[in-house]
């Protein structure tokens, strides 16, 4: 896996647009745009403009503590855009040492009476992008051989999922079940996740969803193209014995099957993370409910650039 340095400074631009082909009358959306202070980052400077003028906002934290913002656009309009600006400062935290089997840490789920339940106990559970399903358990059991370490069997199968598939952009949209994603082997990146997050749920074990974004390097004498960057989407598999430890990571190893890269709290310094959740559905970027507008076009730009404070 490629090294990364020890702290980074970037600039994310990330702007939405619609045109509708018809007036909508009334909206009332959700964004999940303002990346979280974390062990792996700190926030300098966050804005968020939305055109038309005039749109009531509210923030507050959702359940899994992601910011997010409300706004309702109460006047007609044929067009949307939002522009979101973010300056974060990532960093890499202290390697954690985990001997725990995957079988060990499957137990620490289960039910016991007059026990506290484990925190991460809400992300064992299939979600409606990734469900339990024996199919899963079937392509991770090559990984998940008795008595392995979990953080070898999930860097394994994070490597296994790099090398069966192959990205491709529109191969798939957001409907596309995980396990269809599976058995044509290609995807993008929220593909990936998805998958991986399958298999670590069907072996009894607790994956959440990262949204972010992620660095991209220009080849060699080419430009950086304003623009060309996207969204991108990972996993972090829970280790309790981790999280007893008070590491900075909170016991949570983050796995990135597009790009093979892993690291705790983060995969590494070129990524910036936005929120967290089950699957896709919980930390879309921005979603909503319209009252006319019929059709629409949707165009996505996202920068991310190194920056210097």
């Amino acid at each position: 896996m490629t090294e990364t340095k020890a702290s980074t400074t970037l600039r994310i631009f990330h702007e939405t647009r619609y045109q509708y082909a018809s007036v909508v009358d009334t909206a009332q959306h959700v964004a999940h745009l303002q990346p979280p202070h974390t062990a792996c980052q700190t926030v300098h400077a966050h804005t968020l403009r939305i055109e038309p003028e005039g749109a009531q906002i509210h923030t507050n934290l959702d359940a899994f503590g992601n910011h997010r913002t409300y706004f309702a656009l109460p006047s007609t309009h044929n067009s949307l855009s939002v522009k979101a600006q973010s300056v974060v400062n990532t960093r890499t935290v202290p390697e954690a040492d985990s001997p725990m089997r995957w079988e060990e840490v499957r137990t620490v789920f289960g039910y016991k009476a007059g026990a506290p339940g484990s925190s991460a106990a809400g992300f064992v559970f299939g979600s409606h992008h990734a469900p339990v399903d024996d199919v899963f358990v079937q392509y991770a059991r090559a990984s998940f051989t008795p008595g392995r370490p979990l953080v070898m069997a999930a860097r394994d199968l994070m490597q296994r999922i790099h090398n069966d598939c192959t990205y491709e952009s529109h191969s798939t949209d957001i409907s596309t079940p995980a396990a269809q994603a599976l058995v044509q082997k290609r995807g993008v990146c929220q593909d990936f996740a998805h998958i991986m997050i399958a298999c670590l749920r069907s072996m009894g074990l607790a994956a959440r969803y990262v949204s972010g974004y992620l660095l991209t390097h220009p080849a060699e004498g080419q430009v950086r193209l304003i623009g060309a960057d996207a969204s991108h989407a990972w996993v972090s598999v829970y280790l309790p014995d981790v999280a007893h430890q008070n590491h900075a990571s909170g016991g949570w190893l983050d796995l990135d099957p597009t790009n093979n890269q892993s690291g705790w709290a983060s995969p590494g310094t070129d990524y910036v993370r936005l929120a967290i959740g089950r699957d896709f559905a919980d930390v879309s970027p921005l979603r909503g409910v319209l009252l006319g507008g019929a059709s629409h076009t949707l165009e996505v730009g996202v920068t991310v650039e190194p920056f210097d404070l």
